[in-house]
């Protein structure tokens, strides 16, 4: 069955939003691509390295709130591609106001970490640094998007008009494994704001979205509310949910690890949730 019309005109599209975005990184030169490994950043960087080469390289901030996986998928990435990178630590607890969680905690989390990649890039000699934010990112009140303003952080996906759907499509017709990649926030998103973050509750919280994820399941959240761990999944997530094993075993494990009660959000996953 063809695409149809509409179907053709909207393929042509994205392939002409592929070709600018292609042009706005030659334009460049040169560039480092701050690089989580997720499906945004990933096709970024690709798209960087096939129009630059060596000009393009990644930098991935290893917070507490970035599961050893995601850093360690990165580095993967990099390595099986042939993409120079390079890894900056940052203990996001350290920088002030951000372990009381307030309303801006993004900000501050993110203004920290394009400061400390900026002195890496200066250091090279690369004058510019891109983020993998994409048009549907500006229907989202995100603080961290004032961060990368202020600090001249370019984000070429979005300047090609290029949404989430394309990249996902984009990412597949290239080959890249992370076409279909769950999307992933950082672990102090899973806290409440006014919320007190420690290093003992990030861990907590990777420690248990790992035991889910080991268990089958795709897209799942666990948020804090105190004593009470309230996990969101998808609808592929509530079906493994059926297993009465299963769910024994997942709440032992989270009442062994400290919390009283275990529940299931029957909205099932939804970014910005926290907000509401």
């Amino acid at each position: 069955m063809g695409l149809g019309d509409g179907g053709l005109r909207a393929a042509m599209a994205m392939h002409e939003k592929y070709e600018l975005l292609k042009q706005i990184l030659r334009s460049l030169g040169s560039v480092a691509v701050a690089f989580s490994g997720g499906a945004d950043s990933t096709f970024l960087l690709r798209s960087a390295f096939d129009v630059l080469g060596d000009k393009a390289m990644a930098v991935t901030v290893r917070l507490r709130s970035f599961p050893e996986r995601e850093w360690r998928g990165a580095a993967d990435f990099c390595e099986a591609a042939g993409i120079r990178y390079m890894f900056a630590d940052l203990d996001e607890l350290g920088i002030e106001g951000f372990a009381d969680n307030p309303a801006n905690r993004c900000y501050l989390c993110k203004s920290a970490m394009m400061t400390k990649i900026r002195a890496i890039v200066n250091e090279i000699g690369i004058p510019h640094i891109a983020e993998g934010s994409h048009t549907d990112d500006d229907e989202d009140d995100r603080p961290g998007m004032a961060a990368l303003r202020e600090h001249g952080i370019l984000s070429p996906l979005r300047r090609a008009g290029l949404s989430r759907e394309d990249i996902r499509a984009l990412s597949r017709e290239r080959g890249l494994a992370t076409w279909d990649k769950q999307p992933f926030a950082c672990l102090a998103t899973r806290f409440p704001y006014g919320e007190r973050i420690t290093a003992e509750r990030l861990s907590l919280v990777g420690k248990a979205e790992q035991y889910l994820l080991d268990r089958g399941f795709g897209q799942v959240r666990v948020r804090v509310h105190g004593g009470i761990a309230r996990i969101e999944t998808d609808q592929e997530g509530f079906g493994i949910l059926r297993d009465r094993t299963l769910r024994e075993g997942i709440y032992t494990a989270f009442r062994q690890w400290g919390f009283a009660y275990v529940a299931l959000d029957l909205m099932g996953y939804r970014t910005g949730n926290m907000s509401e």
